[in-house]
């Protein structure tokens, strides 16, 4: 039968009809006593007063005190208070949530002292940890418990808290929104810091999980050791001095993080940007002008607030005599005026040190604390709301008509004697209207997500203040749940800050045109950054795949985008073309004058012995010879390209095959003159017109099957040349296009054959070597166009084409022609028949 030792317990009270509890951590209990374990633990005692806490205090007393003069709500009920403050100690926490359910200081399970004044329920704890404590006891008896800053998903569990409420969103929305403000300033590599208690870890793990489904990774997660007089600190400071991730998202409640700080204030560790939860977004004494070189920078979630009307005016207002039942009241006057009381016992006089005495009389308005300057009423406004959720739920239960009542035969609740299970009942269905605008729990206690976003700025002072620079809302439209004023932010750059967004990524970002690919054994934010392959692009940067151009497109030179390809022909107006075109209409006007020269000198001896009729169709296909090669130049049309081919093979094949019939001409026309020769009958022009339609219907032949069977037709090639559009005649067949080419090779070998063997004929009849020097020139052309024209494409595969035409014509004409028009024209001496026929007798002498 022995207890430990405890403080007496006590609190803030005030007398009422119904009572509402409150628990606050007035108190910050810094001191750990060693364990020796030999003698009873001391007594945790309270040790720094923390000033937010008293405000968060004051608006529950400000909201209590202007219900009760709200002559609407709760007529002929005043509401009182009993408020705890549970000194951050978890055992102070117990005994005051026991002291408030048990209604006397001795704290005894499952009895319950009050009867005249029952307690409606407890606005309560801070931090997540705590209130699961309470939640833990209250829920047994079903008294209601409305958080103002506790957070944790668990929470949420209603079979395990299932009186729960509170007015501040729960960390799964926290932690969703958190991932989004990541993403929009593009921070792919993280580190993570949290309390080790529910609401570090609770928070930790859910943004873990949305971070990995947002694809950013975690460069390293540490936890801030409560349990331990020095948080674990120089370990967890090291981890982010050595980390490459500048961008730090800490889940603490901010007294536990002061360690930290205080370690990277130690060890020189600047240069980071941290990431903020609600718990500690907006603490005033982190606000302190020391940890402005640290914290500068900072962004995060504060909890939504709005106006509370004439609250400022009551905390100006507030004095020691006008308000004797708080306990605090004094102890905050001191503290924030520096001054004692002079009546308080064992309180020197002013005279005898330098203690300043307390007049009561200060001036709130010159109190110069680092108050938070634009979410400084957030939590209160919280406190705000749960306070209302009650009274409006005593409300709706006054109101209840009988044998219309939600419970059992339509019974309503007492109004003084009613049971906590019974208000539990209607705070599940309540709707903040006329003091918590629009706020309202759904079935897990949760009210909707609603969250400032603030940016830590240096003021002139030389202070930190809170600037509200966005916000979220969880229940907006997609795309629309984060709002940021980009140009209200200042980050950790040079004396006042900078605009320019921080970078935290493991690796660069890959720019459009390329690709990641991932480093092997690392994770997936690290990576290497490749150019798309050949042909292909990326539109978005940090692209994971390239994607092909469509085939009428192709990259530009940075790959981000498709153009369209240069479409490629042989045209009119380029400079191969326009030569190509000047040369053809040249050259096919030398075979007309050659043509004119020999009609005008007919009756000479020279053009007689030429076979003149021969001679002419020979010039006239030559001119059709050049003049095809103009179907080669300009855009492919499906005419061009069934008739292009098909008009150099029958032109040609006509041309070679009135060479081939004046070889044998000269051949028949020198044997026909021998004694008793049997060629006599064959000389004359039906031979040679026969033998040239024969060999040119062969090739009529070939021609007109090939453009039945396989016609040519125009196309687009993009596989020839990347980036080109190669706009050209498919043949349609190959082996056709080589046939045809083919039969000409054989007509021109058979002209050359026998121009070869008749080489050594009398000079007055014999072309033969002229012919045995044209086929020789005209059969090298197209042995040596066969590689060329296998090895180019586009353009330049036409324009071999072309230039092999007008190279084998021009071959033709110039050593055919060109012999005989030097005579015609410059030796007319030999343009005889007394010549001609000397020479003839010359070499047959030289015969014999």
């Amino acid at each position: 039968m022995c207890k430990l030792q405890r403080a007496t317990v006590s609190g803030f009270s005030r007398d009422g009809d119904i009572l509402v509890g409150g628990v606050f951590a007035i108190h910050d209990a810094r001191e750990y006593e060693p364990l020796n374990f030999s003698q009873e633990p001391a007594v945790t005692t309270c040790q720094t007063f923390v000033f937010e806490t008293f405000q968060w205090l004051q608006a529950m007393v400000f909201t209590i005190e202007e219900i009760n003069r709200n002559p609407d709500l709760l007529p002929n009920i005043t509401l009182g208070f009993q408020i705890h403050d549970s000194c951050m100690v978890m055992q102070r926490l117990l005994e005051g949530s026991l002291w408030m359910l048990t209604g006397q200081d001795e704290p005894i399970p499952n009895y319950k002292h009050w009867k005249s004044h029952p307690l409606a329920g407890i606005i309560g704890d801070a931090i997540s940890t705590s209130s699961v404590v309470m939640a833990r006891i209250l829920g047994l008896y079903r008294y209601p418990q409305i958080s103002y800053s506790a957070s944790s998903p668990l929470l949420s569990d209603r079979n395990q808290f299932p009186s729960f409420f509170r007015t501040i969103p729960s960390d799964d929305f926290q932690s969703r929104g958190l991932v989004e403000l990541v993403i929009h300033f593009g921070w792919t590599w993280v580190g993570l810091l949290a309390d080790d208690d529910e609401y570090g870890q609770q928070g930790i793990h859910i943004l873990q999980e949305e971070l990995f489904k947002a694809g950013i990774c975690v460069a390293f997660s540490e936890n801030i050791l409560t349990t331990r007089a020095d948080k674990n600190a120089f370990h967890i400071v090291q981890v982010i001095k050595r980390a490459t991730a500048n961008a730090i998202v800490i889940f603490s409640n901010g007294i536990n993080l002061v360690v930290v700080l205080n370690e990277m204030l130690r060890q020189r560790v600047a240069g980071k940007t941290f990431i903020a939860t609600e718990g500690w977004s907006t603490m005033a004494f982190l606000s302190d002008e020391k940890y402005s070189e640290i914290l500068t920078g900072s962004i995060g979630f504060d909890i939504y607030s709005e106006e509370m009307p004439h609250f400022k005016e009551y905390l100006s207002n507030l004095y020691p005599s006008s308000s004797l039942d708080n306990m605090f009241l004094r102890e905050f006057w001191e503290e924030a005026f520096s001054c004692k009381f002079q009546q308080d016992p064992g309180t020197p006089s002013a005279q005898d040190n330098n203690t300043k005495i307390c007049s009561g009389g200060e001036k709130l308005d010159t109190l110069l604390i680092n108050h938070r300057e634009v979410s400084s009423f957030a939590l209160p406004y919280k406190i705000y709301n749960a306070v209302y959720a009650i009274a409006l739920s005593l409300h709706d239960m006054s109101s209840c008509q009988s044998t219309g009542g939600p419970f059992i035969q339509g019974a309503c609740a007492d109004n003084v004697g009613f049971q906590p299970w019974q208000l539990l009942h209607y705070i599940k269905n309540v709707r903040l209207q006329g003091g918590g605008k629009g706020a309202f729990f759904d079935e897990n206690g949760n009210p909707p997500a609603l969250y400032d976003i603030v940016s830590w700025q240096k003021n002139h002072q030389g202070t930190l203040r809170q600037v509200k620079v966005g916000r979220y809302d969880s229940s907006a439209l997609p795309g629309e749940t984060l709002l940021i004023n980009g140009s209200a932010i200042r980050w950790n750059e040079g004396e006042r800050g900078g605009t320019r967004v921080p970078i935290s990524m493991c690796s660069p970002r890959c720019l459009p045109g390329s690709r990641k690919v991932a480093k092997k054994g690392e994770p997936t934010c690290c990576f290497l950054c490749v150019p798309c392959p050949q042909g292909e692009i990326s539109t978005q940067t940090d692209s994971i795949e390239c994607y092909k151009c469509p085939w009428d497109q192709w990259p530009n030179k940075n790959q981000n985008c498709c153009i369209p390809k240069i479409i490629e022909f042989l045209h009119y107006d380029e400079p191969t073309g326009a030569t190509l075109q000047a040369t053809s209409i040249f050259f096919s006007m030398i075979p007309v004058a050659i043509l004119g020269l020999f009609i005008y000198y007919r009756k000479t001896p020279i053009v007689k012995a030429n076979n003149c009729n021969l001679s002419y169709l020979l010039l006239m296909s030559l001119t059709l010879c050049f003049l095809c090669s103009l179907a080669f130049i300009g855009s492919p049309t499906p005419v061009k390209c069934l008739l292009r081919q098909a008009a150099f093979g029958i032109t040609f094949a006509f041309c070679v095959s009135c060479i081939l019939a004046k070889t044998i001409m000269v051949v028949i026309a020198f044997n026909a003159t021998k004694p008793n020769s049997d060629l006599k009958r064959w000389v004359g022009p039906h031979l040679s017109y026969t033998l040239i339609g024969i060999c040119t219907l062969i090739q009529v032949i070939l021609c007109t099957s090939w453009l039945t069977l396989f016609p040519p037709f125009p196309q687009y090639n993009m596989l020839s040349k990347p980036g080109l559009l190669i706009h050209e005649c498919n043949e349609g067949s190959a082996t056709a296009f080589w046939c045809m080419l083919g039969y000409l090779g054989f007509l021109a070998l058979k002209s050359f054959t026998v121009a070869f063997l008749a080489r050594k004929l009398p000079n007055s009849f014999n072309e033969a070597k002229y012919i045995t020097f044209s086929m020789l020139a005209f059969l090298s052309v197209w042995l040596s166009f066969i590689p060329a024209y296998l090895s180019t494409t586009g353009k330049y595969m036409v324009a071999m084409e072309i230039f092999a035409i007008l190279s084998s014509s021009s071959s033709l004409v110039s050593c055919i022609f060109f012999p005989n028009c030097y005579i015609i024209l410059f030796r007319s001496d030999m343009n005889t028949k007394e010549y001609l026929m000397g020479r003839m007798i010359g070499q047959k002498s030289k015969r014999m």
